[in-house]
């Protein structure tokens, strides 16, 4: 039997789905994962942009509970600067909210109903019931009442942060790890996930919670038992010379050392990314996106 209305079950309640939006440069992509997400309960896709500069912009915008965001997104600024300017998003008002109590309130007394109310207080009540209540109290009153545009926004503003980012990539370098991590991602998932997985993921990132994939997490874990240092600013300069095919003496000539340094450095290099060959060197770098 159907309960009446009053006696609804707060159980029952209907609770908001988890507003995503999509960030993928590939469209086939970004369409099996709108109906893949389509068919998971308590999720709903609200948009998806096809770069980094637009998922930014559409986040600004529609405020998602989570940007399903990928790391490599072809021209203009990738998933990572995309994720720092998502994560970096400051606290918006709702502003949607306090104009609706504002029309509400409009609503509710015309324009007779304002001159009447006038008519009957003269200038001399008005100045008497004024000299009663000092600054704070006019203030106060206000803001209790929500008299004004900016006292109904301040009642009705509950305040939204800035989205959650969960990265959906196939890439689980050490390098991009920590730069998802460091630029504000909440979550760092692979593609080659089951479906369930990722929808547990998406509203543990809507609830602020961390989720990584098991070979990231092994990953992380491998870096925290066993850091390797990471490279120096010079040591860096000479790994994008060495990218480049030029000999040590031309990268000397370039960088206006010696050699002798040029070699120090790079038994440094070979040392730090574990390898022994210039090749290697350079293929391990470019995995790591160490290199521009």
């Amino acid at each position: 039997m159907t309960s009446p209305a009053g006696d609804r079950d707060p159980a029952h309640t209907p609770v908001r789905p988890v507003r995503v939006l999509l960030c993928d440069d590939h469209a086939v992509v970004r369409a099996g994962l709108l109906a893949l997400l389509s068919s998971a309960h308590g999720i709903e896709v609200i948009g998806e942009a096809g770069d980094g500069e637009e998922a930014v912009a559409l986040a600004a915008a529609l405020r998602p509970d989570v940007v399903l965001m990928d790391l490599q997104l072809g021209s203009g600024i990738d998933g990572i600067e995309a994720t720092r300017r998502i994560a970096g998003l400051p606290e918006r008002e709702a502003e949607g909210a306090a104009e609706r109590d504002d029309e509400r309130e409009a609503g509710g007394a015309d324009r007779r109903d304002v001159e009447r109310e006038a008519g009957r207080a003269d200038r001399r009540d008005v100045e008497r019931e004024a000299g009663r209540a000092d600054g704070r109290d006019v203030e106060r009153d206000a803001a209790g009442r929500g008299a004004t545009g900016r006292g109904a926004a301040g009642r009705g503003a509950t305040g939204r942060g800035a989205p959650h980012v969960l990265v959906l990539t196939t890439y689980d370098t050490d390098a991009d790890i920590n730069r998802a991590i460091e630029a504000g991602a909440t979550g760092y998932l692979l593609k080659a996930e089951r479906p369930e997985e990722l929808f547990s993921a998406i509203r543990a990132a809507a609830a602020g919670r961390s989720t990584l994939s098991a070979p990231v997490a092994h990953r992380v874990l491998a870096q925290m038992r066993s850091p390797r240092p990471g490279l120096t600013d010079r040591e860096l300069d000479i790994l994008g010379q060495l990218a480049r095919g030029l000999s040590n003496r031309e990268i000397a000539r370039a960088l206006f050392i010696s050699e002798a340094t040029v070699k120090t450095h790079l038994g440094r290099i070979y040392d730090k990314l574990g390898v022994d060959t210039r090749a290697g060197a350079v293929s391990v770098a470019k995995e790591q996106r160490l290199l521009p």
